[in-house]
C-alpha cells in the first residue's frame, strides 16, 4: 500500500491543478517522483482543510481526482502563509501532520544573526545591521558599497545598492531605473523617505566575481534526503543583467553553469564546487539547529574577486527554476524527488518508533 504524502500549495496553484496551470510548481515531477518511491501525493490548500481531513487532488489513472482524505502523516509545505488566517490554519495542520518547511519565509536579518553567532558559519557573513539612520551614516563611512534590502521579501524586490563615486558623490541603484548620482546627505534623506517604517537591513556589498563584466552569485539547492541528512542537490550561477545591481532571474539575471563562471574568474572549478558544497551544508546544518522543521532551502552565496565565499541569503521556498533554465533536467527533477525521499524517511522511521 502506498504511503500518502501531503503537498501543501498556495490556493491559486491548487486551483490550477486540473487545468495544468500551476506556475513554477511542476506537479508532474512530484507525480513521477512519488510513483518511483511508492508514494501517493495528496495536493492540499489550507482553505480546504476541515477538522481531521482535507479536500484535495490525487493523481489517478492519468487524471486528477478531487477527493476527501484524512490529513497525511507527513506534509511538504510549498505554500506562503502571510495572513493571520492562513497561519492559524497551518498551525492546525501541523498538529495533525509533520509539516516540513512549515515556515518558509524568514526575516533575513534574523537568519544573518543566527549564522553570525555560530562559530561554524560566522566567517562566511558580510557585515549586516538593522537599518537606522545612524547605522546608514556609519556604513557610508566604513564601506565603499552597501546594499539596503527589505528583511522580508524575495526575488530582489526593493533592494537598493549604494556605491561610492568620485568627489564625495554616491551612485544609487534602485529597481530598474537609471542609477542616480547623489551627495551623502541626499542618499540618507532619499533612503529614509523610501523606507519609512518598513523593516530593512544594511549589508556590506561583496565585491562579486564577474562574468563578462557583470557580477554573479550562486543558487544552491540544499535538502534533507532519504537518510534524513542534508545534501546539495544542485547549484547554478546567476549573472546580473548589464547595468543591474541584482542577479535574480526575475530581475533580468541570466542562469549560467557554475563551472563556466568559475573558469572565467580563474578559479579551479572542482575545488570551488567542493568548497561551495561544504559551506552550503555547514550553513544548512547550523540553521536547522535554530529553525524547526527546516528541510528544503535555496542558498544564495557570493564569491568575491579573491575567491572567498560569502553567504547572501536563504530562500525558504526555492523555486528551483535556474536548473530548468539551464536544461539540467536530472537535477531539476531531483529537487522534486528529494523532498519525497525525506517524507518517506520520516514515515518509515515513525513506523519503526524512530524520529
Amino acid at each position: 500500500m502506498d504511503y500518502v504524502v501531503g503537498v501543501l500549495l498556495d490556493r491559486e496553484t491548487f486551483l490550477g491543478i486540473p487545468k495544468h496551470r500551476t506556475g513554477y510548481e511542476r506537479i508532474a515531477l512530484y507525480n513521477k517522483a512519488a510513483q518511483s518511491l511508492g508514494l501517493k501525493p495528496f495536493y492540499m490548500c489550507l482553505a480546504n482543510i476541515k477538522g481531521n481531513s482535507a479536500l484535495g487532488y490525487c493523481y489517478q489513472n492519468k487524471a486528477y481526482q478531487l477527493v476527501r482524505l484524512p490529513i497525511p502523516e507527513v506534509t511538504h509545505n510549498r505554500a506562503m502563509t502571510l495572513t493571520t488566517y492562513l497561519q492559524r490554519k497551518l498551525k492546525h495542520l501541523a498538529r495533525l501532520s509533520y509539516v516540513f518547511n512549515e515556515q518558509n519565509r524568514y526575516d533575513k536579518l534574523l537568519v544573518h544573526r543566527m549564522l553570525k553567532s555560530d562559530p561554524t558559519t560566522s566567517e562566511y557573513l558580510p557585515e549586516s545591521a538593522k537599518y537606522t539612520r545612524k547605522q546608514l551614516i556609519d556604513a557610508l563611512k566604513n564601506y565603499s558599497s552597501i546594499y539596503i534590502k527589505p528583511t522580508n521579501s524575495s526575488v530582489g524586490k526593493g533592494v537598493i545598492q549604494i556605491t561610492k563615486s568620485n568627489n564625495g558623490y554616491w551612485r544609487l541603484f534602485w529597481s530598474n531605473l537609471q542609477p542616480k548620482l547623489m551627495t551623502e546627505k541626499q542618499v540618507i534623506d532619499w533612503i529614509g523617505h523610501k523606507i519609512d517604517q518598513q523593516s530593512y537591513m544594511i549589508q556590506e556589498a561583496i565585491p562579486l566575481a564577474t562574468y563578462r563584466g557583470n557580477p554573479y552569485d550562486l543558487r544552491i539547492s540544499v535538502q534533507l534526503g532519504d537518510e534524513g541528512k542534508w545534501q546539495v542537490t544542485g547549484m547554478a550561477g546567476k549573472v546580473a543583467a548589464s547595468g543591474r545591481h541584482v542577479t535574480n532571474l526575475a530581475k533580468g539575471g541570466e542562469a549560467k553553469h557554475c563551472e563556466a563562471l568559475f573558469r572565467s574568474s580563474g578559479f579551479d572549478p572542482l575545488r570551488m564546487k567542493q568548497a561551495v558544497e561544504h559551506i552550503s551544508l555547514t550553513i544548512a546544518q547550523a540553521l536547522s539547529k535554530r529553525l524547526p522543521h527546516l528541510a528544503d532551502i535555496g542558498l544564495d552565496l557570493g564569491i568575491d574577486q579573491e575567491g572567498q565565499i560569502k553567504f547572501i541569503e536563504m530562500n525558504g521556498r526555492d523555486q528551483r527554476y535556474e536548473f530548468k533554465k539551464l536544461n539540467l533536467h536530472d537535477i531539476f527533477y531531483q529537487t522534486y524527488k528529494t523532498p519525497f525521499q525525506y517524507a518517506k524517511y520520516r514515515m518509515t522511521q515513525g513506523k519503526k518508533g524512530g524520529v
